[in-house]
């Protein structure tokens, strides 16, 4: 399996370093796992191919001493288009009888922090790919790399993409429309599974977005919030961060608490101790809500209620933040669980995941590096990405409507819901809950 895994790495460097908008596919017909004393000649025979073939598909045959080894897996090409009088085949249970058709228009490339980010969401594609064929499910894989100033006509132009069910891209808006429109009149679908301007989603029945606006994602949380914490005093501290974007979530939930008539103070991060303390209630439970995600802002108001449980010790206070918090855990955790905060969030990493780190493992064997340190981790989406697509895809071809699978995602959970006249809209979220007891509760949505 490692040495499958290192082929498709070979291919991906071949997408990554060309210089312009190429078409790379990685297509075999089947993966074969060596058996002892078996022979090139004798599976090229069992498979109806050439050893010419064979040897094409897996180069590192023709390299001096090289010898076929036991449990080893090999590429098993389609037969050539000109083959003369093939050998009759007997079919196989080897032989898948459907393979999902994918198509990957992305920016694959080292020149950028764009281009590598999509090279490790790519490679946990790529791992999610050697999972299912252990279920028999078949990915014929195309990849293309588009960079932000790539000419995505000449993607369009390539004979493979219009064989594609699934295209995962664009990264860049202003290349979402023309693959919009080619997944509409090719009738394939397209996921556009990172953030973009533009509405296309509620126009067009073929496309899936996997990514939500500030606006939607903020709308259905503070709707959530309003529900779950409707009997308690909401307390809005102002940062004093003029570079703060979380006024879209602060102002829109207090206009709903205030329409649902529940009770909200607004109150200084450089307030007086006594001004601070009028705006929690010794009755209620309070919740502290800050109008930025910054880390030092968040410092300065975790010190600033310390001081008020001092003075008020049997006051409930409990801290809703941001998604950007996760990113302080290593720092706030024990504050976190103090505070019992709730965080809004589209993905969780759980660094402490047995099956996190068992692919983790796999991703360090397979191309010599960790994964980049970002929240979430793009290797880990774009594995689950995969396993959900794409298992749908197999089971329902084009005429999917929505994505289903039995199994959990590792971090990144998707959840669709039909745009009125038009696609799909991943509306899944979660509240990350540090409670007092140090434990950590996922509250799925």
């Amino acid at each position: 399996m490692m040495k499958t895994i290192k082929m498709l790495l070979a291919v991906l460097c071949t997408v990554c370093y060309v210089g312009y908008v190429s078409a790379q596919t990685t297509k075999w017909r089947e993966m074969h796992k060596v058996k002892k004393k078996e022979t090139i000649f004798g599976i090229a025979r069992k498979y109806g191919i050439t050893v010419t073939e064979l040897i094409k598909a897996n180069p590192e045959m023709n390299q001096p001493g090289y010898e076929l080894k036991k449990d080893d897996y090999i590429y098993i090409p389609y037969p050539s288009d000109n083959k003369v009088n093939p050998q009759p085949q007997t079919p196989s249970t080897h032989v898948a009888a459907k393979a999902v058709n994918v198509g990957i228009v992305l920016p694959l490339h080292n020149v950028d922090g764009d281009g590598r980010r999509m090279v490790e969401y790519y490679r946990g594609m790529l791992l999610a790919c050697e999972d299912m064929k252990k279920d028999g499910i078949s990915v014929n894989i195309h990849a293309w790399n588009l960079p932000i100033d790539g000419n995505v006509s000449d993607v369009l132009a390539q004979p493979a993409l219009a064989k594609c069910d699934l295209i995962f891209g664009p990264l860049y808006t202003k290349q979402v429309k023309a693959l919009a429109d080619f997944s509409r009149n090719n009738g394939c679908k397209l996921i556009i599974p990172f953030s973009i301007n533009g509405n296309d989603v509620a126009t067009n029945p073929n496309i899936y977005q996997v990514y939500q606006s500030p606006e939607y994602f903020y709308d259905r949380v503070a709707e959530e919030y309003a529900s779950r914490f409707a009997n308690c005093n909401t307390v809005v501290i102002d940062c004093n961060d003029r570079t703060s974007d979380k006024g879209v979530f602060t102002f829109g939930l207090r206009r709903r608490l205030q329409e649902k008539g529940i009770s909200c103070n607004v109150t200084n991060l450089n307030s007086s101790e006594e001004a601070f303390a009028k705006a929690f209630s010794a009755s209620k439970p309070n919740v502290v809500v800050l109008n930025t995600g910054r880390s030092p802002e968040l410092n300065q108001a975790i010190a600033k209620l310390e001081t008020l449980w001092t003075s008020r010790p049997s006051y409930a206070i409990s801290l809703f933040g941001y998604t950007e918090w996760l990113m302080y855990v290593k720092y706030n955790k024990d504050k976190f669980f103090k505070f019992d905060t709730y965080i809004p969030t589209t993905a969780y990493y759980n660094q402490y995941s047995a099956k996190i780190k068992d692919l983790e493992g796999r991703y360090v064997k397979a191309f010599g590096s960790q994964m980049m340190d970002y929240l979430p981790r793009f290797a880990i989406t774009g594995y689950d990405h995969a396993m959900q697509f794409l298992r749908t895809a197999y089971r329902k071809g084009r005429a999917m409507t929505t994505t289903e699978t039995e199994l959990s995602p590792l971090q990144t959970s998707l959840n669709f819901q039909r745009v009125a006249g038009g696609g799909y809209q991943n509306s899944s979220y979660m509240f990350v809950h540090y409670n007092h007891n140090h434990s950590i509760s996922l509250i799925n949505f």
